[in-house]
């Protein structure tokens, strides 16, 4: 089992090497001076030097990339002075004449635009990103489940037919397209009945009481963010169900008498979510990518505005910092999932 574990782990950290280099490579060939982004046009000669000095960008490429492996690796070399510390936070292993070995987090640099770090501007929106994902994923489970559990069960009938409706309609809407039907018909038509915006963060700000929990704010990027992941659910569930129901330890718990609602939701129910709860897993992650144009639309404050906000500015660290947020989150939990399921079930060792 822990061969397994620290197989799937090598395989993670490969995985998030090829993105560090992809990430890399790619910002580093676009077009543009992220010194004369910083300071403006206008900016004089020895201003700007002082920027690419700063953000290391006087060097050649080959060795701007080994400073920012240097500096995402949690074990660096660092000069060992105050500035160094206060920039790393690190823990001294090993000093040598000319600095230090240390032990620290990935350092995700500073944005261009605001001098703030990339991590204090993750700390402050993956939260709300985090809360919008799973409150969708919780939306899409809950009613996914309950509306695959009743296409099955009513197969071939109005119940069925509108369902499996309702699951294309949501596999063929584009989140962003979706955003904006969404936004306009509930926020702006159906606006004061409903009592929704049209757009709104987690947290609204009140001139008497400050920065305010929102939770309304969440319903149209809930609806939104959910609706993809909910038709995937219903169709899962619904094969599933079709399947289990037509298994013969169902066929006998029905000759013995077995009351319907025991049939479906303690026998049929409980084996068909294996499919389900794959499909939860992988969508998550893709929730908190799939966030971004979501966010962007209904104005919410998460990390994918701050991420499509910094690309419209060209703000480079930003934007990479993201990236390689999100790729860990999706091997993180494929990680995690992996294992489970190697827990759950000694055969998948075996085929991997």
């Amino acid at each position: 089992m822990w061969f397994y574990a620290l197989r799937k782990f090598g395989y993670g950290l490969a995985v998030m090497a090829g993105v560090v280099v992809v990430v890399f490579v790619l910002f580093n060939i676009l077009p543009g001076d992220p010194a004369r982004m910083t300071l403006g046009q206008r900016a004089d000669i020895q201003s700007l030097e002082a920027v690419r000095k700063e953000f290391g960008l006087d060097r050649s490429k080959p060795m701007q990339f080994i400073l920012f492996l240097n500096d995402l690796s949690p074990v660096g070399l660092h000069e060992d002075n105050k500035q160094a510390q206060e920039k790393y936070h690190y823990i001294r292993l090993i000093s040598y004449s000319s600095g230090v070995i240390a032990l620290k987090w990935p350092y995700l640099r500073r944005s261009y635009q605001t001098k703030r770090e990339v991590s204090t501007i993750l700390s402050e929106t993956v939260p709300n990103t985090f809360v919008l994902a799973a409150t969708a994923m919780l939306f899409a489970t809950l009613l996914g489940v309950l509306l695959g559990v009743l296409s099955a069960v009513y197969k071939n009938t109005w119940i069925d037919h509108s369902v499996n409706s309702f699951a294309i309609m949501g596999l063929s809407a584009p989140s962003f397209f979706a955003g904006i039907i969404i936004a306009w018909f509930f926020g702006f038509v159906l606006g004061p009945y409903t009592g929704l915006n049209m757009s709104g963060s987690l947290y609204s700000y009140d001139p008497f009481k400050g920065e305010v929990l929102t939770l309304k704010n969440l319903v149209l990027p809930v609806l939104t963010l959910g609706l993809r992941p909910l038709a995937i659910i219903v169709q899962l569930t619904r094969t599933a169900m079709l399947d289990i129901l037509a298994q013969d330890y169902i066929r006998t718990a029905r000759a013995k008498g077995l009351g319907r609602n025991a049939i479906i939701y303690k026998h049929a129910l409980k084996n068909a979510m294996n499919p389900v709860i794959t499909a939860i897993s992988g969508w998550f992650a893709s929730l908190l990518a799939g966030s971004f144009f979501v966010e962007y639309i209904f104005g919410y404050n998460g990390l994918g505005r701050a991420t499509v906000r910094a690309l419209e500015m060209s703000d480079f660290p930003v934007v990479m910092g993201s990236i390689l947020f999100i790729a860990l989150v999706f091997v993180v939990i494929n990680i995690f999932v992996d294992v489970l399921y190697a827990l759950v079930d000694p055969r998948v060792k075996l085929n991997n």
